[in-house]
């Protein structure tokens, strides 16, 4: 007889490990189930920021901003491994929002959300700061504020990584192919297997109304799929600050540092109507970010510059806007069940990375009378992501750490490591004392010893996987580095 679980969530973005993670350390028996990798959609193509949403307040969504902006400091407490600061820079533009405007916006977005860690916004002269080098010199006056960074698809994984340790079961490659309701459980097929559940979430992010309608459950809810597009171009300028920019067509844009050499230029927002298996930036979205760059820049960028593209689905509710860039950023839920003694089904609709964390625990919080197991109260905000228990400014002093205990180490890889595995990269390195106790090098420092690792503990079974999701290394492997991972890979997996 198949075990029993007390909840089953449906989708392997952050949003379903958010809310598995919370179940499980409620002590709830979680199954989570995921159709390919872990945060293989949009959780792993989003633009990598937590933040408030500045243009957010336009729209007047005054809640999700302050909500937003007071998670930016707890997810960076409980994961300052994977999520750091960043100081972005808003250039003044002639003929666009006038700069008392943006004042007005930038002291709302310091006291709205409780900032105590973060600097304060303030005004600045471009032709006397670092970030004005890059730029046309028509820029001259610009604001400095503070939102943070985040390794989306890491996120999502060391969600699960803690939602596991604390006893769910986690399976990814595991399509939910049929879902029914029998009385005060569900039945679920599954990667080829049956499982059965007290309570379902459905977390499948753009795919929500597809498994309402496997399970033959009617909603009123409807949604609007948007893809943002990104592209990342060979770094555009040396220093660390990122840069928020307004284009005449009222939308804006960031460019930001990503991983030491490029910068990564994004969104768009675009109605998506094709596949959600191919997600891709069409040829107007790149030509669009690199003109709006352009204006910028001192140095134009072209679509020849581009070395990598990114497109995410944004599962957002259909509130009726008209440009896809207004449709609401905020959340909902669809409770079907529970009260009348049947299994019930709990449907998460929209959101954003920043408050997934919210997210999840309203989800637990909702399911919480129908399955007595759940109990407690939130627990999230506080205990530290696997490897992010260390302090928020600490990440320096745990790379010299290592480098210390593994003198092997080059600075650069002591500082990758922390930045992806935090405390945990020693359980990588174990008892290593040379470089080659590691075992092979596949290129710009990832080892055989790291690789077994993301197999073993994070679900890794592709290049794809490594290369992209657990440590953006496919930017730097070449062709070659790939093939000879792809074997190793081979080599040690067995197929499902």
């Amino acid at each position: 007889m198949s075990t029993m679980f007390d909840l089953a969530v449906i989708g392997g973005g952050v949003n379903g490990a958010g809310v598995a993670r919370d179940a499980a350390g409620r002590g709830a028996r979680v199954l989570l189930l995921e159709r390919g990798d872990l945060a293989e959609g949009t959780s792993s193509n989003s633009t990598k920021l937590i933040h408030g949403g500045l243009r957010y307040l336009e729209h007047y969504e005054f809640s999700l901003v302050r909500e937003a902006l007071t998670e930016r400091e707890v997810l960076w407490g409980i994961a300052p491994h994977i999520i750091w600061p960043l100081r972005f820079i808003l250039p003044h533009r002639p003929g666009l929002r006038p700069r008392w405007l943006l004042r007005l916006g930038l002291f709302l977005y310091d006291h709205l959300g409780g900032r105590k860690y973060l600097p304060s916004a303030k005004s600045i002269d471009l032709a006397n700061h670092p970030a004005g080098a890059p730029l046309k010199p028509e820029f001259n006056r610009a604001f400095a504020y503070s939102d943070g960074w985040v390794d989306d698809a890491r996120l999502v994984v060391l969600n699960a990584r803690d939602a596991a340790d604390r006893g769910a079961e986690v399976r990814t490659r595991c399509e939910v192919t049929a879902l029914s309701r029998e009385g005060d459980h569900w039945r679920i097929a599954a990667g080829g297997e049956t499982f059965t559940a007290r309570a379902v979430v459905n977390a499948a992010g753009p795919r929500v109304l597809d498994l309402l309608g496997r399970a033959g459950e009617p909603t009123t809810q409807r949604m609007r799929l948007v893809r943002g597009s990104h592209i990342v171009v060979n770094k555009l300028f040396d220093h660390n600050f990122a840069y928020f920019f307004q284009l005449p067509d009222g939308r804006i844009f960031f460019a930001i540092p990503y991983e030491s050499d490029f910068t990564l230029i994004g969104t768009t927002d675009v109605d998506h109507t094709g596949s959600l298996d191919e997600v891709h930036a069409s040829p107007e979205e790149i030509a669009y970010l690199c003109e709006g760059a352009s204006e910028y820049f001192r140095t134009p960028v072209t679509p020849a510059d581009v070395v990598w593209t990114y497109s995410g689905v944004r599962p957002l509710i259909d509130d009726g806007s008209g440009k896809p860039e207004a449709a609401t950023r905020g959340y909902s839920f669809e409770l079907d069940g529970g009260a009348d003694g049947t299994a019930p089904l709990l449907s998460v609709f929209g959101g954003k990375i920043t408050t997934y964390r919210e997210l999840s625990t309203e989800a637990v919080e909702k399911l919480a009378p129908f399955l007595p197991v759940l109990q407690g109260a939130d627990w999230t905000g506080s205990a530290p992501l696997p490897g992010g228990d260390f302090g928020r400014f600490d990440a320096p002093a745990l790379a010299r750490e290592l480098m210390a205990q593994y003198p092997f180490l080059s600075e650069h890889d002591a500082a990758r490591l922390v930045r992806l595995y935090g405390t945990r990269a020693r359980s990588i390195l174990g008892t290593a004392s040379t470089a080659a106790d590691l075992g092979e090098d596949f290129g710009h420092g990832l080892t055989a010893a790291e690789v077994d690792h993301l197999v073993a503990h994070e679900w890794a079974r592709t290049p794809d996987d490594i290369l992209w999701r657990r440590t953006k290394l496919g930017l730097r492997f070449t062709p070659e580095q790939t093939a000879r991972l792809t074997t190793y890979l081979a080599e040690r997996i067995t197929p499902a």
